[in-house]
């Protein structure tokens, strides 16, 4: 996966260090609750990308989250996005959530973990993301201090999806401890990372995202304009420390 550490470069602006939680939680997007989330709102992270994060393209209601993705008639750049993370940082434990995507060519939909120099950490992240140009695909990757694998070749790779994001949804998991990241598409392991240095060791905020670019079309293809409102759908999202199993009934730790 070809990713330039630009992409996080005020993903957390002006958002102070987080307290670290170990409690597990559902969210199943009734509402959105401010006291968990903090939604991007007024900016953007570089000149690569064509939205400026905008809180009216993040709504909760009836069981389900929308990030959207939307023409914008004024402004510098010519899309709204959207953005939120948790405002709490979590630790070693399975990460769960179940989406769909839009589709379109230029557009990143993102299920992640992240924390960085923004909280006076290093940057450590854990990645799902769909480059929704195909949408059959999704690609898994981990930073620690900042480098993806090695630093060199990478440690990103790609899945094939049971079927494409854009027509149904899929859960999507990964379990993260001391010596590992193992991750799961529809509760089937598709990856295990066990390799000291692709493990990040910095507990971490939960994000999700849908944004564009119109210039890095080498690793997510070129932009497509986006004529009326999309949105990635989110049907739920949980956490569970390393050290319990089966919060709730549909975490793959329940079906093992």
């Amino acid at each position: 996966m070809k990713r330039a550490l630009a992409l996080l470069t005020v993903l957390a602006a002006g958002i102070a260090t987080p307290a670290v939680a170990q409690e597990a939680f559902f969210d199943g997007f009734d509402t959105l609750d401010q006291s968990r989330w903090y939604v991007a709102d007024g900016w953007a992270n570089g000149a690569h990308q064509n939205c400026t994060w905008s809180s009216d393209q993040v709504t909760a209601s009836g069981g389900m989250l929308r990030v959207g993705f939307s023409p914008q008639p004024k402004g510098d750049r010519q899309y709204r996005c959207g953005e939120l993370q948790t405002r709490t940082a979590y630790g070693y434990g399975t990460y769960e959530t179940r989406l769909k995507t839009p589709s379109g060519s230029g557009l990143n939909a993102a299920f992640f973990t992240y924390i960085g120099p923004q909280q006076g950490k290093p940057h450590d992240e854990i990645d799902f993301e769909i480059l929704t140009r195909d949408t059959s695909h999704v690609d898994t990757t981990t930073f620690v201090n900042g480098k993806s694998g090695d630093g060199e070749i990478g440690s990103g790779q790609s899945h094939v999806l049971p079927y494409p994001s854009d027509s149904d949804f899929v859960t999507f998991a990964f379990t993260w401890a001391p010596d590992s990241v193992r991750y799961y598409i529809n509760g089937q392991l598709v990856r295990t990372m066990d390799d000291p240095k692709t493990i990040p060791s910095n507990a971490q905020r939960i994000f999700f995202s849908l944004w564009g670019t119109d210039t890095l079309t080498d690793w997510m293809g070129a932009f497509t304009p986006v004529t009326a409102p999309i949105a990635m759908e989110v049907d739920w999202v949980a956490f569970t420390p390393l050290d319990q199993d089966c919060a709730f009934e549909q975490s793959i730790l329940c079906h093992d």
